[in-house]
């Protein structure tokens, strides 16, 4: 005999679900077996205690050895277990023998019809021990499939065959449907727990809207919502009421799966690197950037970078804004908890803060400034051997008459705008020009053109001034050819002998054609490939020394 078992919480639809499996004519089902030996070692309070430590196995070695695996008459044994049940020193072939799958719900709608237990409290809910079952299991090399009890509702048969399959044992229709009334295997406090589970004949339709939650349990819900979602991220289908029809993407660098973030005052896993919804970079886009790029364990630029953050948050009249050592320390922080000190990517991220209500006043910020680091492997992000494709937008660049490109903010839908019909032109970017029909920027960087010699690059009046556009103007004097900073129309840049791109992400790109006009010779150009150089050299001699960084340094982590 096969067993299999079923870990859940209290209010979960674990009954629901022995039901299904008492009707399949290869199983037999115990409904939670260790009951009275929780009792027995806990001195748990329950109305029914007296008679079921009289009638139930109290021993919890003997419930494991001679009870779920002892002998049967049937292929399958199918156990319903309450993990608050799995008790410390019970035999280590409960969990290391049989098939084990999770059943999990929501705690917003376990905690609305939890009255009846007594007390109410996160040990009752048990879903911290449901989350350390699921890690013993994994450990032992036998992760469980787990199925919610939301997507058995809504899709019974699509979730039981989904189970059956995971559970490798041949799916039954009869698993549907049973009988009004008790069954035998009932334990014997169904009296006081299965009164609505024995007018019903199958699983019950979802409710439509939910119950109104007791606030008298938010306090609980908070603690164990997040034990929910750990579970959830491994449930194979999920539906809701907004539920994606897209396959999850694969992503760029795999190794970014598993990264750690900078959020608010903490370092936090991917998945929970969150902010709140009354953040102000959720209400309004309201928040200040920067890119950085790390060089082998060095951040390049990082005291410019840091004053236009500054500078950017001071133009928007922030108020609690953290200090720069400690933008500082959060950089360092979370390179060196990622083991990040190359080839790196860091978005930073100063928004207004969270506010008390919803609305646009800053009046109503008063938390202080919310930071972000968020580093991401990331090389350069354009081709920077063979060179990119420009078109240019009928979007314009906006003007400071209406919002200054020189504070460095979050809400960029002008520069979305435009990067939307680069996208729908299967090009790398959109050339943006200003109010005055003159080329600005692209969408994500500074433009700069080669012509007899000359490097030519717009007046920052409607674009970024940005730290790499600085950075190159400096070494095109530096190699001594002649700059010029001009007004520069889009019939310049059509005709120019060489144009590229400049931007932390993406360092200095040649564009090979614009609009359908190909650039020079239709390749990367001696100018370009002369300040690329150059500014790979720089990458490598300058920048702030992120901490223990030859500490860091192994073999290994090259």
């Amino acid at each position: 005999m096969e067993v299999i078992h079923a870990w859940s919480a209290p209010r979960s639809l674990s009954t629901s679900l022995m039901y299904s499996f008492a009707q399949r004519d290869d199983t037999e089902v115990l409904d939670e077996p260790l009951y009275a030996a929780f009792l027995k070692a806990t001195g748990a309070d329950r109305p029914y205690r007296d008679e079921l430590l009289s009638k139930m196995e109290c021993d919890g070695e003997k419930v494991v050895k001679d009870i779920i695996y002892g002998p049967g008459n049937k292929k399958y044994r199918f156990c319903k277990h309450i993990s608050k049940q799995r008790l410390l020193g019970l035999p280590s072939e409960l969990m290391s023998k049989g098939k084990h799958f999770i059943l999990i719900r929501n705690p917003l709608n376990i905690l609305p019809s939890f009255e009846k237990v007594h007390p109410l409290s996160f040990h009752e809910l048990g879903l911290g021990e449901l989350v350390s079952i699921y890690s013993d299991l994994c450990q032992m090399g036998t992760p469980p499939a787990i199925v919610d009890a939301d997507e058995l509702q809504q899709d019974p048969e699509g979730t039981l065959r989904g189970l059956c399959n995971d559970l490798e044992i041949p799916f039954q229709a009869s698993m549907l449907k049973w009988e009004a009334g008790p069954i035998p295997e009932d334990g014997l406090w169904a009296s006081w727990w299965y009164k609505t589970l024995h007018k019903s004949t199958g699983f019950s339709s979802p409710r439509k809207y939910p119950h109104t939650f007791p606030l008298k349990h938010y306090e609980l819900l908070e603690q164990s919502l997040p034990l929910y979602n750990i579970l959830r991220r491994h449930v194979k289908h999920k539906s809701s009421l907004l539920t994606s029809t897209l396959t999850p993407p694969s992503l760029p660098v795999p190794e970014n799966a598993k990264l750690f973030a900078w959020v608010g005052d903490e370092i936090v896993p991917r998945e929970m690197a969150k902010v709140s919804v009354f953040d102000s970079v959720v209400q309004g886009g309201d928040s200040v950037w920067e890119g950085l790029r790390i060089y082998k364990g060095k951040v390049f630029k990082l005291e410019e970078h840091l004053d236009r953050l500054f500078d950017s948050s001071k133009a928007l009249a922030f108020n609690n804004v953290p200090t720069r050592e400690e933008v500082k320390e959060a950089i360092f922080r979370t390179l060196i908890t990622n083991g990040m000190f190359d080839n790196t990517h860091i978005r930073l991220s100063l928004t207004r803060g969270k506010k008390i209500t919803s609305g646009m006043s800053p009046a109503f910020n008063r938390y202080g400034c919310t930071l972000i680091v968020l580093a991401e492997w990331k090389p350069p992000v354009y081709d920077n051997d063979g060179g990119i494709v420009l078109v240019t937008a009928t979007t314009r660049r906006n003007s400071p008459n209406s919002l200054d490109s020189k504070i460095h903010h979050n809400n960029l839908l002008n520069n979305i705008l435009a990067k939307i019909e680069s996208n729908n032109a299967n090009v790398d970017d959109a050339v943006m020009l200003d109010k005055d029909g003159f080329v600005s920027e692209t969408n994500a960087t500074n433009i700069f053109m080669v012509k007899k010699g000359r490097v030519l690059t717009p007046r920052a009046d409607y674009c970024l001034p940005g730290i790499t556009r600085a950075t190159v103007m400096e070494l095109v004097v530096k190699e001594n050819f002649i700059l010029e900073e001009r007004n520069i129309s889009l019939s310049e840049f059509h005709t120019a002998d060489e144009v590229w791109t400049t931007g932390t992400m993406g360092e200095l790109s040649p564009v090979v054609k614009i609009d359908g006009r190909v650039i020079g010779e239709g390749m990367v150009g001696p100018v370009t490939r002369k300040l690329q150089s150059a500014y790979k050299k720089l990458t490598d001699d300058s920048g702030v020394p992120i901490p223990t960084y030859q500490k860091n340094l192994e073999p290994s982590c090259v």
